[in-house]
C-alpha cells in the first residue's frame, strides 16, 4: 500500500515508499493515476516507482508508465511459468463505461494494482523472475512490444483454466494403469484443499456482500441526514425564536454527521470491502493453480496409459522390435518429467497455502480491526453530536 496523507478536503497527496533496511530489498508504488486518449482508446496510465538494491536492475531506482493491461501481461506470465505458485490477482476489468473513468474507480484499481505489484515483488519464487524486471524497467514501447507479441500458450487465461478445472472434474478414464480410477486425483490432503478452497470462496463472497451492502446503507444515510438537515434548517429559519434556533441547530448537526456518514461510506469501502473482494480474486487464483494441479495429473495418468499399452504392444509384435523400444523410452522419459512436474507443483502448493493463510490472517485481521475502528469512532461522534442538543430540545419542549 502506498503512503497517503490527507490534506483538508483535497486529493490524496501521495509519495513512493521508502526502502527497508534490510540487506536486500525491493518495493514498488503505483502512483499518479492520468487519464490518457480519447473515446473508446481511452485509458489510464500509472507511474511506478521501484526502489531496490537486486543487482540485475542495476541502480536503486526505476521510474516507468505503465497500464492496466501491462499488469494483465504479468499475471499471465508468471501464470504460465510458475506452476503450482498462487499468482496474486489483478483487479477486474470494468466493463461499464461511465464508472472506468471515475476518481473513485481509479483509485481503487490505483491500490489493487499497487498491492499486486507488491505482493509479487515480495514473493520468493517471484521477485527475481525476469518478466517482473521487464515491467518495471523497460520503457513504454519495449513494453507495448512484447504485450502485443503474446501468442499461443500465453494467451491462456486463468478463466480458461477454472472452464478446464471443471471439465477435468467431470471426465473418468476408463483405464488408468490397468484399473478403473478417476482422472482427478483423489487423495485426502488434495480433497481437504480443495474443500477448504471453495468453502472460502463462498464465505468471503458472502461477507463482501454484505460489505456492500453496508457501504450503500451509510451512503444512503447520509444523504438523507443532509437532506434532512436542509429542510430542518428551512424550518428554523421560519420559527425566529428558541425553537427556530433549535432546529436551525438540529439541521446543521445533521449535515456534519451527513459528512461524517458518507466519508465513513468511503473508509469502509477502501479498508474493508475492497480488501474482502480481493481475497475473493485471491481465491479464484488459488482455484486456477488447483485447475493447473488436475492438469499436470492428468497428463501423468494418460502417460502411464500410454505406457501400459507399450509395453503390451512391445510383447506381441515382432516386427520394428527397436523403433518400438526406442518409442517406449520416449514415453518413459515423458512419463517421469510429468510425474516431476506434478509433484513439484504439489511441494508448492503445500507450501503456498501456509503462505497463503499466514498472510490472510494479517490482511483480514487489519480489516476488520479498521471496520471495527470507525464503526466505533462513528458510533461516538453521533451520540456525541446529538447529546449536545439535547439540553436545547428539551428546553423547547418544556
Amino acid at each position: 500500500m502506498i503512503n497517503t496523507q490527507e490534506t483538508g478536503s483535497g486529493p490524496l497527496v501521495q509519495s513512493p515508499r521508502s526502502p527497508p533496511s534490510q540487506s536486500q530489498y525491493i518495493t514498488v508504488s503505483v502512483l499518479d493515476p492520468a487519464k490518457m486518449g480519447n473515446g473508446v482508446q481511452a485509458y489510464i496510465s500509472y507511474k511506478v516507482i521501484t526502489k531496490t538494491n537486486f543487482p540485475e536492475y542495476d541502480g536503486p531506482e526505476k521510474i516507468v508508465i505503465r497500464r492496466y493491461s501491462d499488469f494483465v501481461w504479468l499475471r499471465d506470465r508468471l501464470f504460465e511459468k510458475y506452476k503450482g505458485v498462487f499468482i496474486p490477482p489483478v483487479p477486474e476489468k470494468s466493463t461499464v463505461e461511465k464508472f472506468r473513468f471515475s476518481a473513485e474507480f481509479i483509485e481503487m484499481r490505483r491500490k489493487a494494482l499497487d498491492v499486486f505489484v507488491n505482493r509479487v515483488a515480495s514473493h520468493q519464487e517471484l521477485q527475481h523472475s525476469e518478466d517482473l524486471r521487464i515491467f518495471l524497467t523497460v520503457d513504454e514501447q519495449t513494453m507495448e512490444r512484447a504485450r502485443s507479441q503474446e501468442t499461443g500458450i500465453f494467451k491462456k487465461k486463468p478463466a480458461d483454466l477454472m472452464q478446464i478445472f471443471k471439465d477435468v472434474q467431470s471426465k473418468v478414464s476408463d483405464v488408468v494403469l490397468g484399473k478403473e480410477k478417476p482422472v482427478e486425483e483423489s487423495s485426502p490432503e488434495y480433497e481437504k484443499l480443495k474443500n477448504y478452497v471453495f468453502q472460502l470462496e463462498d464465505h468471503l463472497a458472502e461477507a463482501q456482500k454484505h460489505a456492500y451492502r453496508l457501504v450503500k446503507r451509510h451512503r444512503e444515510l447520509g444523504q438523507s441526514l443532509s437532506d434532512f438537515g436542509k429542510a430542518v434548517k428551512l424550518l428554523g429559519e421560519c420559527e425566529g425564536n428558541a425553537l427556530g434556533k433549535a432546529f436551525s441547530e438540529l439541521g446543521a448537526k445533521s449535515e456534519i454527521l451527513s459528512v461524517l456518514l458518507q466519508k465513513e461510506a468511503q473508509n469502509l469501502l477502501m479498508n474493508f470491502e475492497e480488501p474482502l473482494k480481493d481475497y475473493v480474486r485471491s481465491v479464484q487464483s488459488i482455484k486456477a493453480t488447483i485447475a493447473e494441479r488436475a492438469i499436470a495429473f492428468r497428463q501423468h495418468c494418460e502417460l502411464a496409459e500410454a505406457i501400459k499399452f507399450k509395453e503390451i504392444d512391445m510383447l506381441t509384435r515382432s516386427d520394428k522390435l527397436y523403433d518400438a523400444e526406442h518409442e517406449y523410452e520416449e514415453l518413459k522419459a515423458e512419463g517421469a518429467e510429468a510425474w516431476r512436474r506434478f509433484e513439484k507443483i504439489v511441494k508448492l502448493m503445500n507450501e503456498e497455502i501456509v503462505r497463503f493463510q499466514e498472510q490472510k490472517t494479517v490482511d483480514l485481521g487489519v480489516a476488520f480491526h479498521e471496520f471495527a475502528l470507525g464503526q466505533a469512532q462513528l458510533a461516538n461522534s453521533i451520540a456525541s453530536a446529538w447529546r449536545s442538543l439535547l439540553p436545547k430540545l428539551e428546553a423547547c419542549s418544556s
